[in-house]
């Protein structure tokens, strides 16, 4: 996975494996920029959905796959 530019950012993330689940995070967040998503609905839904959510059915929630709940 590509990491998002602003290492210096992640200087004081408190450690190593702070800096890198911060990048992490942040990849995750531009790329549903990227997508056309807005990060905050498609994380809220995917965290929401994806304990009960089929284990073969997991690629429904990837960014490019991702359909928001009908809530009507």
């Amino acid at each position: 996975m590509a990491r998002v530019h602003g290492a210096k950012n992640y200087l004081f993330a408190g450690s190593d494996a702070g800096g890198d689940n911060i990048a992490d995070a942040m990849t995750l967040i531009e790329s549903a920029k990227l997508s056309g998503l807005n990060p905050q609905d498609y994380l809220a839904d995917v965290l929401t959905r994806i304990n009960e959510h089929k284990i073969n059915r997991l690629h429904e929630l990837l960014l490019w796959n991702w359909q928001p709940v009908n809530t009507s």
